[in-house]
């Protein structure tokens, strides 16, 4: 088997001639950067990361490599662990962290409060927000909009607080679908915990105002974090609970069955995706409830072949991936930035699988300029991973020009 050479490569550029120069070198960083005398890299160590089976470093080292290179672990040829995510780097970290404690803070209100009259109007008003909350967040990404909503989640808390009755669980299911939508901002930010966080109190809730279709949609929503997280088994024990409740309605059965296809893709199980999805599809024209959340199933263009498309990915199957892609985004419209950036960048992971180098990289360039100006996470994650499915080139001319093209990305992250 081969060296890493994308080590090995960085070593040299780095000026560290021989593994002990460089583990001496690493190790003198480490103790500076985490403040600890006892943070060692031996020659060993290092001649296992450049062989041909490096593993993957712990935490701490990750962090030291990531300051000393400017590229984190899977952008050095370790071998990514399941589920792994790339972190911020730390400013980005250090500002995510107050505003998640703002927001949780918004969440978490102490009363009681003062009683205040409630008019049931008010749940038809904040409602009528949500469709455009849901489109901005298509146009903005999800930075522009955490800070937005958070105030609004805390003011439908505070009137929950006195409303009695219908109005009372009105405001539990808009509540609901706020919190829910605050969590997928995070989730696409890539702050897993605070999406997390936002998914447990749209569970909450859901479980408060008694709706059963609220429920599953709830339990979608952590499907959605769990998949994120690649953790096949979690999804599609939710997505089956979800399933289980035969009074909920079609829109969510069609939810449950797709995510629940994505947690098979994790599993390798290619058999289930296709099934789950072809079984949603076939329940897709049956959506027709008026609910004011979890419409993506009607809004999003191909919203299955979407599913579909990026489970092919997620298994290796790069041709009929990039295939349905090739679909998908003839129907998406440009104004869709975000999701359409997303799209594009799992089309050239999967023309990359397709040995296809030059076609990635020509869809590359684009999701480039998307990323830098959505700030979206998701989106640069999915550029990570295509930059490990093309390092096969990553020393022939493609390579560098991928690299090129994804400059403005990696100089911000």
């Amino acid at each position: 088997m081969s060296r890493n050479e994308a080590l090995r490569a960085a070593r040299l550029k780095r000026g560290w001639r021989s593994a002990s120069a460089a583990a001496e070198a690493l190790q003198a960083h480490g103790q500076s950067l985490l403040d600890d005398t006892h943070f060692t890299v031996s020659p060993r160590t290092w001649r296992r990361w450049e062989g041909p089976d490096p593993g993957w470093p712990p935490e701490d080292t990750a962090l030291v490599l990531h300051d000393a290179f400017g590229r984190w672990p899977e952008d050095l040829g370790f071998t990514t662990p399941p589920g792994w995510i790339r972190p911020e780097n730390h400013e980005e970290t250090t500002v995510q962290n107050t505003t998640f404690l703002a927001v949780t803070a918004a969440a978490l209100v102490p009363g009681p409060l003062a009683q205040q009259t409630v008019d049931p109007a008010l749940v038809d008003y904040f409602q009528s927000q949500l469709e455009g909350h849901y489109r901005a967040d298509m146009l903005l990404g999800p930075h522009d909009l955490i800070g937005t909503l958070g105030p609004q989640y805390q003011l439908i808390d505070k009137l929950t607080r006195s409303a009695t009755g219908e109005t009372r669980r009105g405001l539990l299911r808009v509540g609901a679908a706020y919190a829910a939508l605050v969590g997928w901002l995070y989730q696409d930010a890539g702050d897993l915990s605070a999406a997390a966080f936002w998914r447990g109190i749209t569970q909450e809730i859901a479980l408060r105002a008694r709706d059963p279709h609220l429920i599953g949609y709830a339990m979608v929503n952590s499907a959605q974090v769990r998949t994120d997280l690649g953790d096949g088994a979690g999804v599609v024990d939710l997505c089956e609970a979800a399933l289980d409740d035969d009074r909920v309605v079609p829109k969510i059965r069609v939810m449950a069955m797709q995510q629940q296809a994505h947690g098979a893709s994790l599993l390798r199980d290619r058999t289930a995706v296709d099934r789950l999805i072809d079984d949603a599809d076939r329940l897709l024209p049956r959506v027709d409830d008026d609910l004011p959340w979890g419409n993506a199933c009607r809004r999003t263009p191909g919203y299955l072949e979407v599913q579909r498309a990026t489970c092919y990915g997620r298994l290796g199957l790069g041709e009929e991936a990039s295939d349905l892609w090739a679909q998908v985004l003839a129907a998406v419209p440009g104004t869709a930035r975000r999701d359409r950036g997303v799209y594009m960048a799992r089309h050239a992971t999967a023309a990359a699988t397709a040995r296809e180098p030059e076609q990635a990289v020509e869809i590359a360039r684009k999701v480039a300029t998307i990323a830098v100006e959505t700030g979206s996470a998701r989106m640069r994650r999915e550029l990570a991973t295509l930059e490990r499915v093309m390092r096969p080139w990553q020393d022939a001319p493609v390579g560098r020009d991928l690299a090129e093209a994804l400059e403005p990305v990696t100089e911000g992250s």
